[in-house]
């Protein structure tokens, strides 16, 4: 029965890593879509979103199933309930790719973004798909020290945004109204993307340790007296163990 159990926990974190995997792939795509003008693949990246949100409802239907009928407690209660949260940022995040190829999609046969701006879009494209592959990698390994380094890789993509705000505001803009709010749709889209990436890995951290990210300064390696033995399929078990994790 345990052994059953524990499947199902381990269930929950692989639809994860594929959400996040599935969404990493739709903002490259997304982007190459957007910059190359590209219908068909826009087209694609669109209709590839309805798998992610397959996904999240077969997590949520197996979160609440597991919550109804064995009434997680301590840790496996917050593999459940950070889970579901979890899986609202990756879905929003697929949302957000999506939008980034509708956006190809409306300008088409032109791409929406002038070419003087490209090469920061693609930037942009480019790290969000690597802060959504690192937060992969963090629901599989539990590495708090890498889950903490996404909000300092954020910075990059802060720092990108600012930049085509820069040069929207440069009395030297010459692109007109229309491609002004496509550009700064654009830039938004990409920032959000990154800030649920951000957020996925701090969802870990509490996962692993019960602390907030934010509260957290200097954290071991998983493994040591602050990662709780069980999570995504070892269990808690222990109803002592559980009562003190209850309370972190």
């Amino acid at each position: 029965m345990r052994d059953a159990y524990h499947e199902e926990l381990d269930s929950i974190s692989d639809d994860l890593v594929e959400m996040a995997r599935l969404v990493g792939s739709a903002i490259g795509r997304a982007t190459t879509a957007m910059l190359d003008a590209d219908l068909q693949l826009a087209e694609n990246v669109i209709a590839a979103d309805a798998r992610v949100d397959e996904l999240q409802h077969e997590l949520e239907a197996k979160a609440i199933e597991l919550l109804a009928r064995q009434q997680p407690v301590a840790t496996d209660l917050r593999v459940v309930v950070t889970s579901l949260r979890m899986s609202a940022d990756l879905e929003r995040s697929g949302d957000l790719a999506q939008h980034v190829a509708k956006q190809a999609r409306l300008r088409y046969p032109q791409s929406p973004v002038p070419r003087d701006l490209q090469a920061t879009l693609l930037e942009m494209g480019q790290l969000a798909q690597r802060l959504m592959a690192k937060a992969a990698e963090v629901i599989i390994t539990k590495d708090i020290d890498l889950a903490l380094q996404l909000e300092q890789d954020d910075d990059e993509m802060d720092l990108l945004h600012r930049t085509l705000f820069q040069h929207l505001i440069d009395e030297r803009w010459k692109h007109g109204i229309e491609t002004a709010v496509d550009v700064t749709l654009l830039g938004r889209y990409y920032e959000r993307f990154a800030d649920h990436a951000v957020s996925v890995a701090k969802r870990v951290v509490y996962l692993v340790t019960g602390e907030h990210a934010d509260a957290i300064q200097a954290v071991g390696p998983v493994g040591d007296k602050n990662s709780p033995s069980g999570v995504w399929g070892a269990g808690s078990g222990a109803e002592p163990q559980g009562r003190t994790d209850a309370k972190r």
